[in-house]
């Protein structure tokens, strides 16, 4: 989702200490925090954490040397989980099981296969087994980074349900539920009322898809007529358009919904209109569990171990994750002087025009805090 303001989920600070829908704590009926708390031990929360693959493990070291210099209350249970084969799974159930233990985890981007004897997505895998069916990605320009100027559902096409039905033929099942689609619509709307957003818009495919991408819009304006009277305006816009749209005026959007397929589009416009996938942090949140994550899937292979990474979006989706789990004022200091070092811009790393590295922008943040 691209909006003119950062959501309060990696606010710097803010003057009132209520509780948002972007903290993943309120503003969505009954969710992890208040349903089943995360796992606490003697005031310690217990997190999973998933460094992924690529420049993963750089920037949730990041992560782990700044919330260790904050003396943050989290434990991790670490799993280094890898896409890059298939002999992995045994890892990733451990990981799994140790998510659904814990409700809460962190993680970075795990690489999926091409080939047709790969193993399927173990990031998709990750939100359907948990049923995490809300993603939301933060788009927002930063002071001090120059720019060249969503919530989504895991259904669609990333249900995964394809097969060859005869040689050269390949059938791809892309399904869609009204409950789902309610689901998701409410979600975004709550989310716009709790964090005093003005307009949801839902990105479709109706025009082709009439059943499918149908249901998905009509559910939608249904779901917007309930929040009418409460000062939310709506509307709707087929996905190529929405694409041109997002570079030509991106203002005229403000909180964006749409199937799963879309939304991994979308964000990545997003991203890059605000300077790339190193600033934008992310999250996947169900009624049971909560999965922080940088809001576009990239594993950046070609960087990794190179200490060039940018960590901002780690760093930040690991802010929203101290929210949920009511540590506010810890995330607001970390993503202060997050957003403080940017702004300053004397230390910056490759994809921000400077030279620095990883660990020069982790320690500068840490000097600021």
């Amino acid at each position: 989702m691209l909006r003119n303001a950062i959501s309060s989920a990696v606010r710097p600070a803010f003057a009132n200490p209520a509780r948002l829908s972007s903290t993943l704590s309120a503003g969505f009926p009954r969710i992890s925090s208040i349903d089943r708390p995360a796992t606490k031990y003697g005031g310690t929360y217990t997190v999973t954490l998933i460094p992924g693959d690529g420049i993963g493990a750089e920037i949730t070291d990041s992560v782990k040397e700044i919330f260790n210099h904050v003396n943050a209350p989290i434990e991790w249970e670490q799993y280094d989980v890898s896409g890059m084969s298939s002999s992995g799974e045994a890892l990733f159930k451990q990981a799994m099981d140790s998510l659904k233990r814990n409700k809460v985890g962190l993680k970075g981007i795990l690489f999926t296969p091409i080939s047709q004897s790969g193993h399927i997505s173990w990031n998709v895998a990750m939100r359907q087994q948990l049923d995490i069916y809300a993603s939301v990605v933060l788009c927002k320009s930063l002071p001090g980074f120059p720019t060249r100027h969503d919530n989504r559902t895991p259904e669609g096409e990333y249900s995964g349900l394809e097969h060859q039905s005869y040689p050269g033929v390949v059938e791809n099942l892309k399904v869609s539920t009204r409950v789902k689609a309610e689901r998701i619509a409410r979600f975004a709307f709550d989310f716009a009322l709790k964090n005093n957003r003005k307009k949801v818009t839902c990105v479709h495919k109706a025009n082709i898809m009439k059943l499918g991408d149908g249901l998905f819009l009509n559910t939608f304006r249904r779901v917007a007529e309930d929040y009418k009277s409460l000062g939310i305006e709506s509307n709707d816009m087929i996905v190529d358009n929405t694409s041109m749209q997002l570079v030509a005026r991106p203002g005229q959007f403000d909180v964006m919904v749409m199937p799963n397929l879309y939304g991994a589009i979308v964000s990545n416009i997003g991203a890059a209109l605000v300077g790339g996938p190193g600033v934008v942090p992310g999250c996947n949140v169900g009624r049971e569990y909560a999965l922080f994550e940088p809001g576009c899937r990239h594993v950046a292979s070609d960087i990794m171990g190179t200490n060039t990474a940018n960590p901002t979006a780690m760093i930040l989706s690991a802010t929203m994750m101290l929210r949920h789990l009511g540590l506010d004022s810890i995330a607001n200091n970390i993503a202060s002087a997050t957003f403080g070092v940017i702004k300053e811009g004397k230390v910056k790393t490759a994809d921000m025009g400077g030279s620095s590295t990883t660990s020069d922008f982790t320690s500068a943040i840490i000097e600021k805090l």
